[in-house]
């Protein structure tokens, strides 16, 4: 069947939006958006083809219609995973983690479900899922299976309809599929808006089935009144009414309603579940009725072969980028990891198509109109597939349960409970004892540390190197939060004359005010020393670095403030984060020793100062 002009542009926007994002995070930061003009796309082709099955045999095979899904979906699914998984291996062993969970979420269709219970997103891991991106796989797939039973059920329901024409059954289950998609729409829009009042966590709407498959059901309501090849006279006689002008200018408004969204929208603003996906669907649907429009109104015009190369390998694109980012982003700088990952991809992505694909699948090789030449390359597909499956499955045995990091965390936390245990002993022993309890208001000499995730993963070696201190660390700890631990050891009379700050990648918008809040409720006779945050993914406009920034000017302003510049020693020594995420670097000894020299070194110059008076 001959493909529509046009509709490649669709495809083709969607698959730029989401690589401008995951490259380019903090530019393109609505990019996210374009998979749910895959979701429109896909809702609107699947639901119109089923549509005009029925027109065409007055039939609709289930069966059938669940078979072609799988051939397109899981054969390129299946290769990438194969694939990927072996190259995983040449950064660290933290990203493939527990991979065999991942895979099984991956071919299970159940990714979404799997980030949203072990709290991953794109924009905030450690280390990022290799996988994470099949999310909309799995949204896709459940899609498949419940709108293909529903429309099962409006066809036979129509069928039954023996009195009524072809053509009026037809109609009929046009107005139906319609129906059933505008009641679904609005039950989920309704859904989002009570989630988002309630403030449901962001991951959640983002990844569930009832708060983001909704872009489906309104391609499919565009299917109901334009179908794809067999069209209804209503729409026939909008396309005779409209001119090519007209069809051009409502696909480049479409177009630019999405560029608009690529900047505007954010991934955790609440605007963007209210109405960016609501928008962003809509802005898909005009394109696809201004591509339909210009099929039809451009009979002499062949589309440019680059643009269907493009499309068809949009999917596969789309497989590759995400792993093929995170394991180049490790191996080399950034803009040349984006060149390797893009060649790559759609080098993987055409072999996939028109090689690999076909001969799984039994479809007409890409680029040879004769199969049987081909017999051997299939059995090689095949060997090679086995070889691809086989190795993946031995890597996802020897992958580690627990991260590195994660495990210097947990170690980190369980040695901060045993040390604050026996400091509670202790201070029972000296109430207890005939010693006299220590003075109230006389300030403990030596040193209190409070940090975050990156302090927590280095513990054990501060403890050791950094003499008479007191240690309070935990993972995703914010200034506001360390501001709420120094009252408590003020009031408890622990905090240390010296007193370093470790917080900041972290950092919420409110930092400056909280950082203040530090400087005021630092007591009389203390100094205090703050480590400037780095976080290898950040740049000049993120708070972290905005609040290390802010923190070198401090010691101009107040004599009794000393800065320990992490986020001028660590870029230096990029080597200490070895493949992991350029922010912590739990398990290398050469950083362990360097953030503790970062510490030592500013207490000696703090030393030199005088405390608050």
């Amino acid at each position: 069947m001959k493909k529509i002009k046009w509709f490649s542009l669709i495809r083709i926007t969607g698959l730029l939006m989401v690589l401008l994002y995951h490259f380019y995070p903090k530019i393109f930061t609505g990019g996210f958006v374009g998979v749910d003009l895959f979701f429109a796309f896909s809702g609107f082709l699947i639901t119109g083809l089923v549509i005009d099955e029925y027109s065409r045999d007055d039939h609709f095979r289930l069966f059938n219609f669940y078979v072609r899904r799988f051939k397109r979906i899981v054969p390129p699914l299946l290769l990438a995973v194969v694939i990927v998984l072996p190259m995983s291996l040449l950064i660290s062993r933290d990203f493939i983690t527990d991979i065999s969970h991942q895979v099984a979420a991956v071919l299970g269709f159940v990714t979404n479900y799997f980030e949203i219970l072990t709290g991953g997103d794109y924009e905030n891991q450690f280390m990022p899922h290799l996988f994470v991106h099949t999310w909309t796989l799995a949204i896709e797939m459940h899609f498949y299976l419940i709108w293909g039973l529903i429309l099962w059920f409006l066809v036979r329901n129509v069928i039954k309809q023996r009195h009524f024409s072809v053509v009026a059954r037809g109609e009929m289950l046009r107005e139906r599929v319609g129906l059933a998609a505008i009641i679904i729409v609005m039950i989920q829009l309704v859904l989002v808006n009570v989630e988002v009042l309630q403030g449901t966590n962001v991951n959640q709407l983002y990844f569930a089935d009832l708060t983001h498959s909704f872009p489906f059901f309104l391609g499919a309501l565009v299917a109901s009144f334009t179908g794809v090849y067999h069209l209804p006279e209503a729409f026939q006689r909008l396309i005779d009414r409209w001119s090519t002008r007209r069809a051009i200018v409502l696909m480049f408004l479409g177009f630019a309603v999405l560029m608009t969204l690529l900047f505007c929208l954010h991934y955790d603003n609440d605007v963007t579940y209210l109405y960016g996906f609501l928008l962003a669907s809509l802005a898909t649907s005009v394109m696809i009725i201004a591509a339909r429009v210009l099929h039809e109104k451009t009979p002499n015009i062949k589309e440019p072969a680059i643009l269907t190369f493009l499309a068809d390998a949009s999917y596969s694109v789309y497989l590759y980028h995400w792993p093929l980012l995170i394991i180049f982003s490790h191996l080399m700088e950034r803009n040349e990891a984006i060149i390797l990952t893009t060649v790559l991809s759609f080098v993987l992505a055409a072999l996939s198509y028109y090689w690999v694909e076909p001969l799984l699948t039994n479809r007409k090789l890409g680029f040879q109109h004769n199969r049987k030449p081909w017999l051997v390359g299939r059995w090689t597909a095949y060997c090679c597939l086995a070889l691809l499956t086989v190795n993946g499955a031995w890597i996802c045995t020897q992958a580690p349960q627990m991260s590195s990091l994660t495990r210097k965390l947990w170690v980190g936390n369980v040695q901060q409970d045993l040390d604050q245990l026996n400091g509670l002993a202790g201070q029972f022993n000296q109430n207890t004892s005939s010693a006299s309890p220590v003075q109230k208001g006389k300030i403990p000499a030596g040193v209190t540390i409070i940090g975050d995730s990156v302090t927590l993963g280095t513990r054990a070696s501060l403890a050791e190197r950094v003499k008479n201190a007191s240690i309070d660390a935990q993972a995703n700890r914010n200034m506001g939060e360390a501001n709420a631990i120094v009252a408590q050891q003020i009031k408890a009379n622990t905090l240390r004359k010296n007193v370093v700050i470790c917080i900041g990648t972290n950092s919420l918008d409110d930092y400056e005010q909280q950082l203040q809040d530090l400087i005021d409720q630092i007591p009389k006779g203390h100094r205090l020393i703050l480590m400037t945050p780095y976080d290898g993914q950040a740049d000049a406009t993120w708070n972290s670095a905005k609040l290390a920034v802010l923190e070198r000017k401090l010691p101009a302003k107040y004599n009794y403030i000393t800065i320990a510049d992490w986020n001028k020693i660590a870029p230096a020594h990029k080597e200490i984060f070895g493949g992991g995420d350029g922010t912590h670097f739990a398990g290398n000894s050469e950083g362990d020793e360097l953030y503790a020299k970062a510490i030592n070194q500013a207490l000696k110059e703090a030393a030199k100062k005088p405390v608050k008076s």
